[in-house]
């Protein structure tokens, strides 16, 4: 059986632009997809199955380092207008053209964005566990931002991204961590949890962004629109977008059950497969 990992194996790189150096990693071929981790994440923060699957089906893959975060140099922040910009810079200095752009969790925040703001740059918006901008229907759970704002152990990641309460969400998180630990060369410096959680602030906020051109250009665009969700997610609850139907034109929705915050890390071969569809 062939276990080479295309992405396990993609060397870290550095590109120069706006004045500091972003860290990327870019494998498989086919149509770009550029993919933007969530908070207190890196490129390692990606499990290497779901990675490998999106290059089974049919893209090329790119990771990268927000600015100062990771391998990627320049000034640290989680504004997710800074956020955003390293997109579109990104997606310049390589020249990737009009990508998918996807995102996780604050990567989901920030590409909404890219999409508000440069929507030429876009071919489909693909978002996991992310939240709408605008009044939210529910709030994220506090379990999220005591747990954000320390170092993790298994059962936080577990907490975080699964479903505690369901023992094959469990089994998924043994599998997944696994999986992280694959690359044991070339990793990048986790982000500092003391410094994260300065930016995070204290309890869970509505709205989480109260952008009101985003929210318009979402009732707008023509752009395709996906949210991979789950059905108990503690920071972005999914209900914020189904209580969008009817006002996204675009929107797509897929929720899985039994699962948290990181339903690619629990279902990686399934969420590939839904984005390829939906693509």
């Amino acid at each position: 059986m062939n276990t080479f990992s295309p992405s396990l194996n993609a060397p870290s790189q550095m590109v120069e632009t706006g004045g500091r150096r972003l860290a990327y990693r870019t494998f498989g071929s086919g149509k770009a997809l550029l993919l933007c981790v969530r908070f207190r994440g890196t490129m390692d923060s990606w499990d290497p199955l779901f990675l490998d699957s999106l290059v089974e089906q049919g893209f090329q893959v790119t990771v990268f380092d927000y600015s100062g975060l990771g391998q990627s140099t320049g000034e640290p922040s989680y504004n997710p207008a800074s956020l955003a910009r390293d997109i579109i810079d990104l997606i310049g200095a390589l020249k990737l053209g009009k990508v998918v752009l996807g995102g996780w969790s604050i990567g989901g925040i920030a590409a909404q964005i890219v999409l508000a703001q440069a929507p030429q740059l876009v071919s489909h918006l693909v978002l996991i566990a992310t939240t709408p901008p605008g009044p939210l229907v529910k709030r994220g759970e506090q379990l999220f931002y005591t747990m954000a704002k320390r170092e993790n152990s298994f059962d936080d990641f577990v907490s975080l991204f699964f479903e505690p309460a369901s023992p094959a969400s469990r089994d998924a998180a043994v599998a997944s961590a696994k999986r992280l630990a694959g690359r044991t060369l070339d990793r990048s410096p986790e982000v500092p949890y003391e410094w994260a959680g300065r930016q995070l602030g204290d309890e869970p906020k509505n709205p989480v962004f109260p952008v009101d051109a985003v929210l318009q250009a979402l009732k707008t665009t023509s752009i395709p629109v996906l949210h991979l969700g789950a059905d108990h997610d503690i920071v972005f609850p999914v209900e914020n977008w189904y209580a969008l139907n009817g006002q996204l034109p675009t929107l797509h929705l897929v929720t899985f059950p039994s699962a948290g915050h990181g339903p690619q890390l629990q279902h990686p071969r399934a969420a590939a497969m839904h984005i390829a569809a939906f693509i």
